[in-house]
């Protein structure tokens, strides 16, 4: 299982932190605006575990600003694709608009006109579940485990706080608590999955921005997706991370995303890798240097006896 987060359909209503926060009963952050955008939780962490990025451009976006042009998508796209009783998009804007055929391009002179060159790109982002996760490798007591629907699971009774697991993560998700030096981040809503539900977030995303469900059919979704998207006239659409071909350094994540720009500007990696991954090549290089100082020793030793 995993999610699949469509950017495009995003409308920064932060509706997925809010019901992450009340499920997990999570502490809030001070709602301090950063100064920088509209944002007022800034980053994931320990009491964030989903935070919409709000990312302002002076770039045009073909196919994205307009209401109408994300109320079509996220009516029409996943129309089908409602998982384990995800309810999809519902805004009451979508029984006011006629969906229209999302595989036929459409114009997009209203959003580049009401933006001009200004465009927003807003992702809900969240802890990856990466197929090969540094955190749990990193972790010296078990407290991180995978669990049988293939998210990456903290169990706090056991985790004593060593801080092993926030270095080795290459996103920066994971995160220590003031109050009790333990790691904490996003469990895939672990309770909600045993009891049958999908995760909260996925519940409250008014627009199907967020998607559950079994990480093959997730990612039939978001190719589909994507070229649905460069028909209408966004070459930029790309996924992130869907794939171990994809993203090696971490085989692969079960929390993927739809991007319309670099991984930079949203502030991913672009080439994220576990630091785990190259301890072989580590341990390799090493035994090499030792073995070459070993024959310039035996080099030496040799020539001094020629001499003598």
């Amino acid at each position: 299982m995993g999610f699949f987060t469509d950017s495009t359909l995003c409308i920064g209503c932060k509706a997925c932190e809010v019901a992450c926060k009340q499920w997990n009963q999570l502490p809030d952050d001070g709602f301090r605006l950063t100064g920088m955008s509209y944002d007022n939780t800034g980053h994931l962490g320990a009491s964030t575990w989903r935070h919409v990025a709000f990312v302002e451009r002076e770039s045009p976006l073909p196919g994205q600003g307009s209401p109408r042009d994300g109320v079509e998508a996220g009516a029409r796209a996943f129309e089908p694709l409602r998982p384990l009783g995800q309810a999809g998009t519902t805004s009451p804007l979508a029984d006011d608009v006629s969906p229209s055929h999302i595989e036929t391009p459409v114009a997009l002179g209203p959003t580049a006109q009401a933006m001009g060159k200004f465009s927003w790109l807003m992702l809900s982002d969240v802890c990856k579940h990466c197929e090969r996760a540094g955190c749990l490798e990193a972790c010296p007591t078990g407290a991180i485990i995978r669990t049988e629907f293939g998210s990456v699971y903290v169990q706090p009774d056991v985790c004593n706080g060593c801080g092993y697991c926030v270095s080795a993560c290459p996103f920066g998700v994971v995160d220590r608590r003031a109050d009790d030096g333990r790691a904490w981040k996003c469990t895939l809503c672990y309770d909600r999955l045993e009891g049958g539900m999908v995760p909260a977030c996925a519940k409250a995303c008014p627009t199907a921005s967020i998607q559950f469900g079994p990480i093959d059919e997730l990612r039939e979704r978001a190719a589909h997706r994507v070229e649905q998207l460069r028909a209408r006239g966004v070459p930029q659409a790309r996924l992130y991370g869907e794939s171990a071909a994809s993203q090696p350094g971490t085989a692969g994540l079960r929390a993927f995303f739809l991007l319309c720009d670099e991984p930079e500007v949203y502030n991913l990696p672009p080439d994220p890798v576990v630091p785990t991954k190259k301890i072989a090549d580590s341990w390799w290089a090493m035994a090499a240097g030792i073995a070459g100082l070993g024959l310039a020793a035996v080099g030496v030793v040799l020539s001094a006896r020629r001499a003598a």
